[in-house]
């Protein structure tokens, strides 16, 4: 009888942490809904801000935004901010100042589907691989099924289910670009996992935006002084703002949480939705066609997430 209490609070903290990876996996969906507006925006805008600009507006709002609420957390925990400094700056580096900036300066030179393929394929597999040499994090069979099928999803849509489509596909300067932005975001996944327990997501969030905001600022005056003004307008504001808040301060809020509870590897599958989201996003606001191209890459990238997300107990 006395074995009963303890199986019956095991069975409610089972439940809990089921409940909160339910949580985590629903946060970083909602993540990669958010984040698609950011390739669509960065294409809309791409002609009247230069790459570098536009990374450093994004996070200088994203910065100016979060400060107010997170300032007091920041003074309390300041010893701890101040004796994991080096390791927040190499966060603002990877996650902030080069991962985005690597992105838009790469869609200047290569095509959509190289951009695509290169920045949705490769930063799971990163992170997965990373994942598992420095977290020790554990490469199952399931995880590695279901990582084939978002690739064999991805391609598929961005080849339009053509293998000529993809035998025809030439990389060029742009695609190196994409895939260092890919590489330093599974970086930054990796890192956020080590983020130090005593600091809280609001403190760490905005401490990492204003150092890498500050990291930008010497190559950010570089462009400025080699490219012509910017004329702004609502449009161009308003993206910015969008950027700032969206894609920046309630994204990383969400995909931090969803990293600590599912693992660098397990979340970064979740990468795999944003050219769904994105194409989505296309059909709606840019008329473009929705075709059962799209449905059947949605359908094996959403099948892939399942499979690497299963977890099989032993009878």
């Amino acid at each position: 009888m006395s074995c009963w209490p303890g199986g019956q609070h095991q069975h409610t903290m089972d439940k809990a942490t089921a409940n909160k990876q339910y949580v985590a996996i629903a946060l970083a969906v909602i993540a990669m809904i958010i984040w698609s507006g950011n390739f669509i925006i960065a294409r809309d805008v791409f002609k009247e801000i230069p790459p570098i600009s536009l990374n450093f507006y994004r996070w200088l709002t994203a910065a100016i935004i979060i400060l107010p609420f997170a300032i007091q957390k920041i003074i309390k925990e300041w010893l701890q901010v101040r004796r994991s400094w080096l390791y927040l700056a190499c966060v603002g580096l990877t996650g902030v100042a080069l991962f985005n900036t690597f992105v838009y300066i790469g869609a200047h030179y290569t095509s959509a589907i190289n951009l695509a393929l290169i920045g949705t394929t490769s930063s799971p597999i990163f992170s997965v691989i990373l994942a598992r040499i420095f977290l020790n994090e554990k490469i199952g069979l399931m995880k590695i099924i279901g990582m084939i099928l978002c690739v064999i999803g991805i391609i598929f849509l961005i080849c339009r289910g053509s293998i000529e489509n993809l035998l025809s596909l030439t990389f060029t300067k742009g695609d190196a670009w994409v895939l260092l932005g890919a590489i330093t975001f599974a970086v930054y996944n990796i890192l956020v996992k080590k983020k130090p327990k005593t600091i809280t997501a609001l403190s760490f969030l905005a401490v990492t935006f204003v150092l890498g905001t500050i990291i930008m600022i010497p190559f950010f005056l570089w462009e400025s002084a080699k490219t012509s003004s910017i004329s702004w307008d609502n449009r161009l504001v308003g993206s910015i703002i969008y950027l700032g808040l969206g894609a920046s301060v309630i994204c990383f809020l969400i995909w931090n949480f969803s990293i600590s509870v599912l693992g660098a590897g397990r979340a970064a599958l979740f990468g795999n939705l944003i050219p769904i989201f994105t194409s989505l996003g296309a059909v709606l606001l840019l008329n473009e066609q929705f075709t059962m191209l799209h449905v059947i890459s949605m359908l094996l990238v959403f099948t892939g997430i399942l499979i690497a997300n299963l977890k099989f107990r032993k009878l």
